[in-house]
């Protein structure tokens, strides 16, 4: 019966003109699908999660670079609530991973150098472990069903979108490589311990307006940007079976029925 009201609402979407704007990110155990207002976590064992995403207020909306930390952070609310798909000891570790390293300038090089690399593997395993590579590349086909208004041929097997996604994190962490080395070496104040933090900021906040940019331009040599990422993607992402794809799509159901529902 869930099935059956999961399709029937997925068919109806097929037909209407207008959706939401979806992203999503993939779990060990599931995968979540937001859109500006709502998110949802479907489990591999059936279990699913809903909530409201936070509001950015108007003023943040609106400023350059700042807009863009902001969608960076709320792009993690979902798994760092309590309420969350999240163990509190995995919530600990994706904080450590990510504000670590900017207290890594208060010691030795060589120090420096072993923490980051064991962060970063702490940090790949925290992301890809279990069945996440699978569960990524079926985060990526629902949300490109949304786009083809195809989600019940996709739900019955008969199409496969691509698992491929221009807005996948995988083509921001691209971007982010080589504008946070580029900003490292023109950085025009003198070094100070609060430099790598600024120099991070700004590079994170000028890859979001360039991403945003990237993904509403129609220019083939804008679009060029994303190569880099999508080809990471190969490695990110695995070939979804009509199971793991089912499980995004019910939690792209979850966020569809609220939005109709206001």
């Amino acid at each position: 019966m869930e099935d059956s009201a999961t399709l029937d609402l997925l068919a109806r979407a097929d037909g209407e003109q207008r959706l939401p704007r979806l992203g999503g990110m993939a779990r060990p155990d599931g995968v979540v699908i937001v859109s500006e207002r709502y998110w949802a976590f479907s489990g591999v064992d059936g279990k699913l999660l809903e909530g409201r995403m936070p509001e950015l207020p108007t003023v943040v909306r609106r400023a350059p670079l700042l807009r863009g930390l902001a969608k960076l952070v709320l792009a993690f609310a979902p798994v760092m609530r309590r309420s969350g798909p999240t163990k509190r000891v995995e919530r600990a570790g994706l904080l450590a991973a990510l504000f670590v390293p900017f207290g890594l300038v208060l010691v030795s090089q060589a120090a420096a150098l072993a923490a980051g690399f064991a962060l970063t593997a702490v940090l790949f395993w925290l992301l890809f472990r279990g069945r996440t590579l699978a569960l990524h590349g079926a985060e990526h086909r629902a949300i490109a069903a949304v786009e083809a208004r195809n989600l019940e041929e996709t739900w019955e097997g008969a199409a496969l979108p691509s698992r491929f996604s221009l807005r996948c994190g995988t083509n921001f962490a691209a971007l982010a490589a080589p504008i946070t080395f580029a900003a490292d070496q023109v950085w025009p104040l003198s070094v100070a311990l609060w430099t790598p933090l600024a120099v991070t900021m700004l590079s994170l906040a000028l890859t979001m307006e360039l991403w945003q940019l990237v993904q509403g331009s129609s220019s083939r040599l804008a679009r060029a940007l994303l190569l880099p990422g999508l080809a990471l993607q190969r490695v990110t992402t695995r070939e979804p079976e009509l199971v793991e794809t089912r499980v995004a799509l019910r939690a792209v159901e979850s966020v569809l029925r609220r939005s109709s529902q206001g």
